[in-house]
């Protein structure tokens, strides 16, 4: 979760510009699954990675710790919105949630198990896959608020874990009878678990908690025993996780993993809005050693991906609002493209201001301009 894209503004830049920073090939991409009445046969990862295409997420919304779905300045989600995500050409729509804030005595509350399913039908219904996932939600998992969660501070404590399998018991029932549209998150970037005392020991708490997703989703039963699920790499970090340490889980069902990373490289550029005192603010992107770290570090993950039969769900990548115009662009369509061309699933991290959250709910000039382009 990156909560400050909150204001991103994008202007329009030739479709000829963007184009030429990438050399990716275009991917041939499946045909959007038409309505929710029509049963979606029994996919594969890698089949379903195909149908996914580019996607987005409804951030700052159901993920909000102050008020839920309005505590941080976005409407109520509509169906109207979502149905134009569809129209827009999106295939897939992650929709971070905070079960956790909103839980009682460890109880997700009934009302909003139940908003979610409403809107996660919705998208369904637009023929489009969502992903629900537990989400930051105030850093529970593995916290870096020591006064707030002392027990979870950088670890993955008995405590976390009773809540953590109790969550997703709770939410895997609540949706068993959804059909393979709907996909399942682990949890989101909170996987550091420098507290265990070595890398090598955080690696395996991580897989501990991984595998304690699967092991908890396909015991619930319905389409949960074959439903799609999405695990967080190390910190979602390319390199970290690719690195040959990282562990993965063991499924009774095969092919129905993916593996999640996150994209915001160089952080110079896609995050930093101003320098700091371990490095200047990249004001421009698309030089030749821009465009080599992206393919060098997709490469990377594409390598993975195919020594492990796994896909990538690049669940979250979007460039800093305050860069210069072009370049946003350029890094946007660089990063959705190179996914693509890789049969990784590239997930736009939104806020509601790159796509309107009020009607006529229109995309952005540069977002407008990288979905023309990949058409």
């Amino acid at each position: 979760m990156r909560q400050w894209f909150k204001s991103l503004r994008y202007l329009a830049v030739s479709a000829a510009i963007c184009a030429s920073t990438t050399a990716a090939a275009r991917p041939t991409v499946e045909p959007v699954l038409s309505s929710a009445s029509e049963p979606v046969a029994d996919l594969d990862a890698w089949d379903a990675a195909k149908r996914m295409g580019i996607g987005v997420n409804i951030g700052n919304t159901l993920d909000n710790t102050t008020t839920w779905e309005t505590g941080w300045g976005n409407p109520q989600i509509t169906r109207e919105y979502i149905q134009n995500l569809a129209a827009l050409g999106f295939r897939v729509v992650r929709l971070p949630v905070a079960w956790d804030t909103y839980a009682h005595n460890g109880r997700i509350d009934p009302d909003k198990m139940a908003r979610v399913g409403q809107i996660a039908d919705w998208i369904a219904s637009a023929g489009m896959f969502c992903v629900i996932n537990i989400h930051w939600d105030g850093g529970w998992i593995d916290s870096d608020d020591q006064k707030r969660f002392a027990k979870t501070y950088h670890t993955f404590s008995p405590e976390a874990e009773a809540k953590y399998v109790s969550y997703w018991n709770q939410i895997a029932i609540y949706f068993a009878d959804r059909d393979q549209r709907l996909v399942f998150e682990g949890f989101n970037e909170e996987s550091n678990f420098e507290g265990a005392g070595s890398d090598e020991k955080a690696y395996a708490m991580l897989a501990r908690v991984n595998q304690l997703f699967v092991d908890t989703v396909r015991k619930t039963g319905g389409h949960n025993v074959t439903r799609l699920l999405i695990i967080p790499g190390y910190t979602t970090d390319i390199v970290k996780t690719a690195n040959g340490h990282f562990p993965l889980p063991h499924d009774v069902v095969p092919h129905k993993l993916f593996i999640s990373v996150h994209y915001y490289t160089p952080w110079a550029f896609a995050g930093m809005s101003e320098d700091a005192s371990w490095g200047k603010m990249q004001p421009t992107w698309g030089s030749k050693s821009d465009i080599a770290e992206l393919t060098r570090l997709f490469d990377r993950m594409r390598d993975f991906a195919q020594r492990n039969d796994m896909p990538v769900f690049l669940g979250e990548f979007a460039p800093n609002p305050r860069k210069e115009q072009a370049s946003r662009v350029r890094w946007m369509l660089a990063v959705a493209q190179g996914a693509l061309s890789r049969r990784m699933v590239p997930v736009l991290w939104d806020t509601g201001e790159d796509i309107s959250r009020r009607p006529p709910y229109s995309p952005s000039p540069a977002v407008a301009e990288v979905l023309r382009a990949l058409r």
